[in-house]
């Protein structure tokens, strides 16, 4: 179900961006867009990950630096059927973590000082289990598509309300009435699809993020074996997000397991994440609704 949902708000963000582009330029316009959104999604297949792990001052360590952070990646990249990932570490008393990576064969790991403090060996399990769960579904390059096809979108609209402002008085100007209003109507509807355009854009990458973190959640507890421990880490991770934001660009926040930039108030429509309280039910109904693995199976 999720991953229909996320096929749909792709499909939906493609169709905007078409629109967008035919809006501001007809049928050459609806192909320029394309072909931009093509180069601008090759970029972001082939660099995403470097930039991410820049961005958040990630230091890849080695199996000599973190011996247990390495054990536990390859043990649970055992499970997951994947290849062991790049194992990072990030220096901030903020707990969080991300993955990073255009496919399993180029995935990374980063967690920061902060989770490997507060969390128990389980807890950390688990979450490092999610952030796998990302990566073998490629919601990491899932998640970057979109930001970038949002971001062409907003970089559209810009350029439709730049035409406006220089050539769309002219618009009506040869005399007739119904050519004035015509103008005047196609002028409004400009406007609208400038202003409109750029918010649905975001909503639907939100959308599908918050898709894609439900997923990541099942998967994680399934490669873990106990949904509980991911559960009681959610918890941990919520209350420590709400005193510790993280100083991080706001076009990643939604890579990490929690919103890193909490914010008091905020729409539900506008969140890069899930209630917290939604996920942790969904993962207790895992728990109690199948088997339960016993916790404390993750010593190394």
């Amino acid at each position: 179900m999720n991953r229909f949902k996320t096929t749909i708000l792709l499909a939906t963000l493609t169709g905007l961006l078409l629109f967008v582009g035919r809006a501001l330029g007809g049928h050459d316009g609806m192909i320029v867009a394309f072909i931009f959104a093509l180069l601008m999604n090759g970029s972001t297949y082939w660099f995403s990950d470097r930039l991410a792990l820049s961005m958040a001052g990630a230091r890849e360590v080695s199996l000599m630096e973190a011996p247990m952070l390495h054990r536990l990646v390859a043990q649970l990249a055992h499970r997951a059927e994947i290849p062991i990932p790049r194992v990072y570490i990030v220096e901030s008393v903020a707990p969080n973590a991300f993955a990073t990576g255009r496919n399993p064969a180029h995935g990374a790991v980063a967690v920061t000082t902060g989770l490997l403090d507060i969390l128990d060996r389980d807890e950390l399990a688990a979450v490092i289990a999610h952030e796998l769960g990302h990566i073998r579904n490629r919601d990491t390059l899932i998640s970057a598509v979109a930001a970038t096809v949002a971001g062409a979108i907003t970089m559209l609209a810009n350029m439709a309300q730049w035409a406006l402002m220089f050539g769309g008085h002219g618009m009506g100007a040869s005399g007739s009435d119904e050519e004035e209003e015509g103008g005047v109507a196609g002028l409004v509807g400009g406007l609208v699809m400038i202003l409109l355009a750029p918010i649905a854009a975001t909503l639907i990458q939100l959308a599908i993020s918050r898709t894609r973190e439900f997923s990541a959640d099942a998967a994680g507890a399934r490669i873990v074996g106990d949904p509980l421990a991911l559960a009681s880490a959610l918890r941990k991770l919520d209350r420590w997000s709400a005193r510790l934001p993280m100083a991080v660009d706001p076009s990643t926040a939604h890579m990490y397991i929690v919103n890193p930039l909490r914010a008091g108030t905020i729409a539900s429509l506008f969140r890069t994440h899930p209630l917290t309280e939604q996920r942790i039910a969904r993962l207790e109904q895992l728990a109690f609704g199948g088997r339960r693995s016993v916790r404390g199976a993750w010593s190394v």
